[in-house]
């Protein structure tokens, strides 16, 4: 299984066209998600980043997925591609294998002082 979030903010190409165009748009993705959701990939939700949120991110929306399968994830990101989400939204992504708490929390103690994860403080 793999979790995949997704934060993005709207661009101004997004604002350029009506609100009935914006909503047709928002339809189809509509109808993309309810087709992945039949091949198991789960929406655990959307939500609008709460500006009062300690070391908030810049992103203003998020989403959040649970997918079976990195074979899942692919296929949702070409989904992303072809309904052209970039064009509209400024984006960024994680994504990764869901770990046990335990072995996230070990993963996190027996980093090397030459990880790539380690940034200079």
């Amino acid at each position: 299984m793999y979790l995949y979030v997704e934060q993005w903010n709207v661009t101004t190409k997004w604002m350029n066209p009506s609100k009935e165009e914006r909503r047709a748009y928002m339809n189809k993705v509509e109808e993309a998600i309810s087709e992945m959701q039949k091949s198991g990939v789960e929406n655990l939700g959307w939500a609008m980043n709460d500006e009062h949120t300690p070391y908030r991110s810049d992103y203003r929306y998020m989403a959040i997925w649970k997918l079976p399968s990195l074979e899942d994830v692919k296929r949702f990101e070409h989904g992303i591609e072809e309904a052209k989400w970039h064009k509209y939204f400024s984006q960024v992504n994680s994504r990764g294998e869901i770990l046990p708490l335990k072995d996230a929390m070990d993963f996190l103690v027996n980093l090397e002082k030459h990880s790539t994860s380690v940034i200079d403080d």
